[in-house]
């Protein structure tokens, strides 16, 4: 039986390493989250590692260090992951030969472009087709991945992220998931790969930068299914923000085992009282 959690269950410690969710997270839209600032730059002092990792793909690393940095949030390149690299690295290693049909936006099929991978239209040359975020997504584009899927047994279906819907200020957008969802039922197949949390290759991707021992980090983010979920794939602590997808509803429906270590109303509440108080930044 699920039971209601506390709102408030807060850290008592400092990690060694974070690994953050964007958005719902730190902003929403164009619009920063109480004390996220505040806490990355109490983090900087600390000399801590920070990850920024995103499921969303309509960006690349560079463009989300501008957004944070409009956001007055500092970041570097090398601190962010999403699923543009995700899914181009994995691309590249996996099937450097293959022709790939991407239905997504352009920073995806540009980065794919730049490391030369081969993009097709015609369904029956078609190795692989990824599912994608994608606002101008149309009838011409279902059709071509429909008939590479049907077409060919052999052509591999697989998607940057799962997220059911990506949060917006005024609710959301339907996301990947709805696009993999489509093309699952029409054809009969299963995405048989994702590049996005709670996912495989994201989480080795997340060890990599990280270089830290998976019990000294935390994973911060607002789902349930995709941060909560990579946090307990990857042996880290998982931390839960009430301000985005999940509400207090959600988390009392949980089973024991698939409580959050912490739940935080506001984002700044992952470090104790006493490292606010100690900077006389207590609110």
């Amino acid at each position: 039986m699920g039971r209601p959690p506390p709102l408030l269950r807060r850290p008592d410690r400092i990690f060694d390493g974070y690994v953050f969710d964007l958005d719902g997270t730190l902003y929403l839209g164009d619009q920063p989250l109480p004390g996220a600032a505040r806490l990355l730059d109490a983090l900087r002092e600390l000399g801590r590692t920070i990850l920024f990792v995103s499921n969303n793909p309509t960006r690349t690393p560079v463009e989300y260090v501008e957004k944070l940095g409009r956001l007055g949030v500092q970041a570097s390149e090398g601190e962010v992951i999403n699923t543009v690299l995700t899914t181009v690295e994995w691309v590249r290693r996996e099937h450097p030969d293959a022709r790939v049909f991407a239905i997504a936006e352009e920073p995806l099929l540009d980065a794919l472009r730049a490391a030369g991978v081969r993009l097709c239209e015609d369904p029956g040359e078609i190795d692989v087709v990824i599912a994608s975020f994608d606002r101008a997504l149309n009838y011409r584009k279902l059709q071509i991945a429909f008939d590479a899927l049907w077409r060919r047994r052999d052509t591999r279906l697989l998607a940057t992220n799962i997220d059911r819907y990506c949060p917006t200020p005024e609710g959301g957008q339907p996301d990947t998931g709805a696009l993999v969802a489509a093309l699952e039922t029409c054809t009969g197949r299963r995405c048989e790969e994702h590049f996005g949390k709670p996912g495989r290759v994201m989480g080795e991707a997340i060890t990599r930068r990280l270089q830290l021992p998976s019990a000294d980090c935390v994973v911060v983010g607002d789902r349930l299914y995709t941060d909560l979920a990579a946090a307990k794939r990857g042996g880290m602590a998982g931390a839960v923000v009430i301000t985005g997808e999940t509400e207090p509803a959600d988390l009392a429906s949980l089973d024991e085992s698939e409580q959050p270590e912490f739940v935080l109303a506001r984002v700044d509440q992952l470090l104790p009282d006493t490292e606010w108080e100690r900077r006389g930044w207590l609110e």
